[in-house]
């Protein structure tokens, strides 16, 4: 297991500790949960973005920019 420092301004440090007490979780597992669903979405799109390069490349793009639309959505109301 690696250990990773970052810097972040201090209302989001203080933010992310909020939301992981809400969670019932340490900041840790959070930042865990966090990186581990940012990259199984990154995962997901260059895989749609691989199968999409032989199918009709457009209609898959539209369908990406309706899933980040949806997860845009998503993300303001959870504040």
């Amino acid at each position: 297991m690696s250990t990773l420092t970052i810097r972040l301004p201090d209302d989001t440090a203080q933010r992310l500790k909020q939301l992981a007490a809400s969670r019932g979780v340490s900041l840790n597992k959070l930042m865990e949960e966090l990186g581990t669903t940012a990259l199984a979405a990154h995962d997901a799109e260059i895989r749609f973005r691989a199968a999409a390069a032989g199918a009709d490349r457009q209609g898959a793009l539209d369908i990406l920019d309706r899933l980040d639309e949806a997860d845009a959505r998503e993300r303001r109301s959870a504040r």
